[in-house]
């Protein structure tokens, strides 16, 4: 495995895809072949549909994990081992459309003030104020905030992509407050790591999810509230509040439009504006029983 893992890694790395890319796919091959007990290139086709089916039948995974283990494994047979792809013989599952979990903007308020320190309201307040992945939170650079033009710079997101979003004056006064706060004040890092935050590394993504979930149960918002929900709430409220979906599009890094009509289902201003067809009908009235 490991001059296979050395073989992939030269793939993923000539293809430029990302570092946490990358160490997902190796994690996702090493999982299959941990499951037979086999080296990857004596494995095929039928070795993978039975995989998935074990992610779905005994790991309980949903079709989007799936999927992307799906991906791994067709990475690694097709740009690794140069071996043919049949989607055939290996279709990746159908995903089910569910909309995602949206807080009131009351809701976040609650969500933001259960935060049991003050280090985890702020990364809360910043995930919400930004939009921001939580991998592209935990590394954002003091040098990313652009004070003078009110912008925060987004550098190295999904897809390698870079984008600007709007630096909200109440947030920057509690990250002023935060840097106050740090034990020594950080030269590169806004959120760095170790346990009192002076580390030269910054923190890890799992860290705000932390912050997120423990904040959720003391506002009594349970299990389903993660970082990614303040996203949702982030794009849903910009829509509510008069945003387009183009602008939207480019504060949250979309690749396509279409990602972001997914607020559309989610906006109340958008549904509340779209009568039910029930309305524009003239029905008889019911007589009441007291009248039989």
């Amino acid at each position: 495995m490991t001059h296979l893992r050395k073989m992939m890694l030269e793939e993923l790395e000539r293809r430029n895809y990302s570092q946490s890319t990358s160490r997902a796919y190796i994690h996702r091959v090493f999982d299959f072949t941990r499951y037979f007990k086999r080296a990857p290139d004596q494995l095929g086709p039928e070795h993978i549909r039975e995989y998935q089916a074990y992610l779905f039948r005994e790991r309980k995974l949903d079709a989007g994990t799936v999927n992307a283990a799906t991906a791994a494994l067709r990475f690694f047979f097709v740009g690794t081992l140069k071996k043919n792809w049949s989607v055939a013989e290996t279709p990746y599952p159908r995903r089910e459309f569910r909309l995602p979990k949206v807080l009131s903007q009351e809701q976040v308020t609650k969500l933001i003030d259960s935060a049991t320190t003050p280090f985890y309201r702020v990364l809360l307040m910043s995930a919400y104020a930004t939009g921001a992945r939580r991998a592209e939170l935990a590394r954002f650079k003091i040098a990313d905030m652009d004070i003078d033009r009110m912008v925060v710079h987004i550098k190295g997101g999904k897809g390698r992509k870079d984008r600007d979003v709007m630096l909200s004056p109440k947030l920057l006064v509690e990250l002023q407050h935060h840097l106050d706060r740090l034990p020594r004040r950080p030269e590169t890092w806004l959120f760095p790591g170790n346990r009192w935050h002076t580390g030269q590394n910054p923190i890890s993504p799992k860290v705000t999810w932390t912050a997120c979930r423990q904040a959720a149960r003391r506002a009594g918002l349970g299990d389903e509230v993660h970082p990614h929900t303040l996203r949702h709430c982030f794009a849903t409220h910009l829509l509510e509040a008069g945003a387009d979906l183009r602008t939207i599009q480019m504060l949250l890094g979309h690749r396509d439009l279409e990602e972001t009509t997914i607020y559309l289902h989610l906006s109340r201003r958008h549904l509340n504006a779209t009568a039910s067809p029930l309305d524009g009908l003239t029905l008889a009235s019911i007589p009441n029983d007291d009248d039989e």
